[in-house]
């Protein structure tokens, strides 16, 4: 068994570039950047803080959101997978490009916690590419499934006492 999927949360580098195309497709693609914060070790040494840029790459339902309400600076919580696709460039050399494609989207207030109302989020289900809202801080449907928000708070049960371990 194996798994791609990412979770990111950071913030917006530019406003996203949407595409159309004739067939009615779209296609949106903005950067996205993440980073670790720097810190002292023991011995003094400083290690500074680390930014990443990642290609985030939107197809089907959610590119009208994207071109809709994301905008350069917006703090947002996405969900996809890991692609690499190559090219040759003018002079022909291999060039190799990584991307995240996002089958969910939602906003985050300054990159720390989910905002608050249901318009600022939205995920697509790609086995049948329809937009489904997902309400903050509770379950939401997959597939038949009941699914734990990842921004839901973690609650103790008394199941926890029934497990053999």
């Amino acid at each position: 068994m194996s798994l791609n999927k990412v979770i990111l949360i950071g913030n917006v580098g530019k406003d996203p570039d949407v595409r159309y195309f004739d067939s009615g497709a779209a296609i949106a693609s903005f950067p996205l950047a993440t980073s670790e914060r720097g810190y002292t070790l023991a011995n003094g040494t400083v290690i500074p803080e680390r930014t990443e840029w990642h290609n985030i790459v939107v197809r089907r339902d959610l590119v009208s959101f994207v071109e809709k309400w994301v905008k350069k600076g917006s703090g947002l919580y996405v969900e996809g997978k890991i692609r690499t696709r190559n090219y040759d460039d003018q002079n022909g050399i291999k060039r190799y490009v990584t991307e995240i494609h996002a089958d969910r989207i939602e906003f985050y207030n300054n990159g720390s916690r989910p905002a608050d109302s249901s318009t600022t989020q939205a995920s697509t289900n790609t086995g049948n590419n329809m937009t489904q809202p997902v309400q903050p801080n509770t379950g939401y449907q997959q597939g038949g499934t009941t699914l734990q928000s990842p921004t839901a708070p973690f609650s103790e049960s008394n199941e926890a006492d029934d497990l053999p371990f």
